[in-house]
């Protein structure tokens, strides 16, 4: 049986037992709940701050292991870009060099970003910022390799192809002219026979007689044949690859616009229509649409000794025919 209490009344001098009501006994079991769960909640907070589960201690562990990893493949992507850089670099400056093929811009090798929305996806998993950083990178990487892998095939077409453009490649003197004794004028700053003032010259004048046979420098396509202001009788040539050539003052014109040339073809004769002060035809080589200067094209014309006596007789010619 539960033990009765009492307490002392003052006024009666006695003890009296102690009534509880409901109420009273109500708040002591509250109060007891309450405590119990505190103490409970506070012994649960120092226990998991304090104590890990196997399976958290094996998670850290894995956690551990998963970071070592990543900055391993951190290190890999890094080796990989560097080996990616020095092949985009060769590519660029020899490779395509050889081929004579433009750079491909940067802008085209890097691309245009993956969608943010899915990064913005990655950016909620599990260690978002590592896998985040490592998939922009496995991307740009991706993009890089495919655009180098198109490149390394055009490469292979184009030296496939080497030898149909070494012959559309200007390589020859545009007359017969192998002693170089009827050379008039080369590339630069020149006077003019007209004006008498200097005047750049894009070309090379090579007098010969009237007649005499004009050939063709390079296999191509006829772009124009006819007159033309300044050149007189004129005929240009679409080579390919960048290239056009320009023969001017012919006395006669052999081919037509659109015709198929090869290299050596007779295309007209030395003449000096147009303004022109004497028989001579002038030669212009144009790459890209930049006049450039025709002494770099005679490689399978000339011996090296008499490349070098051409040099010299065009850079010292101070007066043009046209």
């Amino acid at each position: 049986m539960a033990k009765k209490k009492f307490h002392f009344n003052p006024e009666t001098l006695s003890y009296e037992q102690i009534e509880h009501s409901i109420t009273h006994w109500l708040k002591q079991v509250l109060i007891h709940a309450l405590s119990g769960v505190f103490l409970g909640f506070i012994f649960f907070f120092v226990f998991v701050s304090t104590i890990q589960s196997p399976q958290e201690r094996k998670l850290g562990q894995d956690k551990t292991h998963m970071e070592a990893q990543y900055r391993v493949l951190q290190r890999q992507f890094e080796e990989m870009q560097y080996v990616m850089t020095d092949l985009q670099q060769r590519d660029d400056n020899l490779y395509r060099v050889v081929f004579q093929a433009d750079p491909i811009p940067l802008a085209v090798r890097r691309g245009s970003s993956a969608n943010t929305e899915y990064y913005e996806q990655l950016l909620d998993m599990t260690n978002s910022e590592v896998v985040v950083s490592t998939t922009k990178k496995l991307n740009e990487l991706k993009k890089e390799l495919y655009i180098q892998s198109k490149s390394y095939d055009e490469l292979i077409l184009l030296a496939k192809n080497k030898e149909v453009m070494l012959q559309c490649l200007p390589a020859i003197q545009p007359v017969l002219n192998r002693d170089l004794t009827r050379m008039a004028s080369g590339y630069g700053w020149r006077i003019d026979p007209v004006y008498h003032s200097r005047r750049f010259h894009a070309g090379m004048d090579f007098t010969a007689p009237i007649g005499t046979d004009i050939y063709a420098t390079a296999n191509g396509t006829v772009q124009s044949a006819g007159w033309q202001q300044g050149y007189g009788n004129c005929v240009q040539i679409n080579h390919g690859y960048g290239y056009l050539t320009l023969y001017g003052h012919m006395s006669a014109i052999k081919v037509r616009p659109g015709q198929k040339i090869k290299r050596g073809d007779v295309i007209g004769l030395v003449g000096s229509t147009g303004k022109s002060t004497g028989p001579h035809v002038h030669y212009e080589v144009h790459y890209k649409g930049t006049v450039m200067n025709p002494q770099n094209y005679y490689y399978l014309d000339l011996s090296p000794a008499d490349y070098d006596r051409m040099v010299q007789m065009s850079n010292n010619a101070g007066q043009m025919f046209d």
